[in-house]
């Protein structure tokens, strides 16, 4: 149990890392726990929308995926040139003595290389939750966030993130406030 209470402690910490890539962006923020919510998020409503994959296994693959990032932070693309964070290290030392340290290192790995559905879902809503920020930032003025859009929407990797990054894009920030759905 001590091992999984320190488990628990790790992952928190993520709520005070910030994700590195707004600092090159010039604007917007957050860390990579409010990262790894919305890419969770994301994760659900793909599984509704493709319903031919494990929900269960792309929900904890997304839940799980930016956890090595407690120990070796958030290196963004620039950075990534010039550093190497050992995230199997990172990860095989989480996974030590967890009851489901197997699992864990098993979902971050199947994560990582990209090649089931479920995989390529998780890659796609940690795409689409920058999706979703790069239109917010653009809709409330921020000058710059419109050039990085293309190079996320070229990461995308299936049709069902695809359709559902066009419909981000197709409505602003705020139409669901200003919507008002209290009919």
């Amino acid at each position: 149990m001590e091992k999984i209470a320190d488990f628990l402690f790790e992952a928190g910490m993520l709520k005070r890392i910030p994700r590195s890539g707004y600092q090159f962006l010039g604007g917007g923020k957050e860390s990579v726990a409010e990262h790894s919510f919305m890419v969770t998020t994301l994760a659900f409503v793909l599984s509704r929308m493709d319903v031919e994959v494990d929900a269960g296994k792309l929900l904890a693959m997304c839940l799980l995926h930016d956890l090595p990032e407690a120990r070796t932070g958030d290196l963004n693309y620039v950075q990534k040139k010039y550093c190497r964070a050992d995230e199997g290290l990172a990860i095989a030392d989480q996974a030590r003595g967890l009851p489901f340290g197997g699992e864990y290192k098993a979902l971050v790995e199947e994560f990582n290389a990209c090649e089931s559905r479920e995989a390529m879902l998780a890659k796609d809503a940690d795409q689409l939750a920058f999706v979703l920020d790069l239109r917010t930032l653009i809709d409330t003025g921020h000058k710059g966030a419109d050039k990085w859009l293309k190079t996320v929407l070229q990461r995308l990797v299936t049709d069902t993130g695809r359709q559902l990054a066009e419909a981000i894009l197709a409505r602003s920030w705020d139409d669901w406030w200003l919507g008002g759905d209290s009919e």
